[in-house]
């Protein structure tokens, strides 16, 4: 080989190298493009997390919040049941008490009555006086079974 054959031969790899430099600059550029945006990606994620936690813990807050919430409200719940059960127990025991009292005075007014006006039987009066009993008793089994239920 002549010296401008091996210049030509060593010119020729030398102009392969450079466009093989020239692809890798463009590569790297590529890889340093993407590089770039990757980072812009894990920014943004960065934030997004970041706003996640905030909301996370502002949730924690609300649950807290919730949870006392209802709380209170079975407190209140409970002591409500205890005011509504002493006053149906009050009112019923009031309630049968006048009626049995009325009906005492009732009793006493028809014996009057039937003193001043003959009357020959009571029969009215007997029936105030069943009801007024059938009521005691269908108040008196209500109970019973409102014991049961709270025992079983």
């Amino acid at each position: 080989m002549t010296d401008s054959e091996l210049l030509l031969a060593i010119y020729d790899g030398m102009s392969e190298m450079k466009q093989d430099v020239t692809d890798l600059k463009q590569d790297m550029r590529e890889v340093k493009q993407d590089v770039a945006e990757l980072k812009q990606d894990v920014t943004v994620l960065k934030q997004d997390v970041t706003v996640l936690k905030q909301d996370v813990t502002e949730l924690k807050q609300e649950v807290a919040v919730l949870k006392q919430d209802v709380t209170e409200l079975k407190q209140d719940v409970t002591v409500l049941k205890q005011d509504v059960a002493e006053m149906k127990l009050s009112l019923e025991n009031e309630t049968n008490h006048n009626i049995q009292l009325l009906a005492e005075n009732h009793c006493n007014l028809v014996d009057k009555l039937n003193q001043a006006i003959p009357v020959s039987d009571k029969v009215l009066l007997n029936e105030v006086q069943i009801s007024g009993l059938k009521m005691r008793v269908d108040s008196l089994e209500k109970e019973v079974a409102e014991m049961k239920d709270r025992i079983a």
